[in-house]
């Protein structure tokens, strides 16, 4: 496995920087968290990775430099993300969608039939991302929490090894906040994880480390414990969520 680097990193919008030169490094295997008020340049920093935004800088995992280079060959690179709202095909089945996601040699009319027999490969990713029981189900009926199952479940047949994940849990019951919990240290195992999230909660329970970004810039990092006893974090997030939250 291989870690996430990033050197000085900058995005400037008509003059506004949106991501100030962060540095940031993420070992293998880590499951990070990125926390942050809206603004402060989390969302930003990803699109910068995964070659949605021009960045200025340096970007490496798995020894690639990752700035420059056209979104396809960043995923082929083994870096996958997802949406605040999952990017699935409703209209087709949850195997169909991972049978896209893959690439497979088969052709549109092939994809509508229903398959004899499900590729170990593929059947390992249904069973890691709870969706066996759903693999015939067409995707647009399953519930909130299994249509972001079902995307991280397309990256993984595409073998990504460094996953982004934008927001997860947002809108998720807490039984599938809590499955969802359990997925990223199933899925650390074998790959980086980032995670851009809000929820406090499942932060506490779920994040090994804490990246808190604050205008463009990293403000704290640390354990859960270190980042939450940062008084600069209190005054400028966990203070306000305090404050929503009462």
């Amino acid at each position: 496995m291989s870690g996430l680097s990033i050197r000085d990193l900058r995005v400037v919008f008509d003059g506004f920087v949106a991501v100030g030169g962060v540095d940031l490094d993420v070992p293998a295997g880590d499951v990070r968290f990125i926390i942050g008020p809206n603004g402060a340049g989390k969302t930003t920093l990803v699109d910068a990775v995964t070659g949605l935004v021009r960045a200025g800088g340096s970007v490496t995992f798995d020894g690639h430099e990752l700035l420059g280079r056209k979104v396809h060959r960043i995923a082929r690179l083994g870096v996958g993300r997802t949406f605040q709202t999952a990017a699935v095909f409703e209209e087709l089945t949850v195997l169909q969608n991972l049978d896209i996601a893959a690439g497979w040699s088969r052709n549109p009319i092939s994809l509508l039939r229903r398959r004899r027999s499900v590729p170990p490969e593929v059947s390992a990713v249904l069973d890691t991302i709870r969706l066996e029981p759903q693999r015939d189900q067409l995707a647009g009926t399953l519930a909130h929490g299994q249509k972001q199952w079902l995307e991280i479940g397309m990256l993984l047949v595409q073998d990504a090894k460094l996953l982004l994940l934008d927001e997860p849990v947002a809108g998720m019951s807490q039984a599938e906040r809590d499955a969802t919990g359990d997925l990223l240290g199933e899925l650390s195992k074998e790959r980086t994880v980032v995670v851009i999230e809000h929820d406090m909660d499942f932060l506490r329970r779920y994040a090994r480390t804490v990246t808190v970004m604050h205008a463009g810039k990293i403000l704290s990092e640390g354990t859960v414990a270190e980042v939450q006893a940062d008084p600069r974090v209190q005054e400028v997030y966990l203070g306000h969520a305090v404050k929503e939250a009462s």
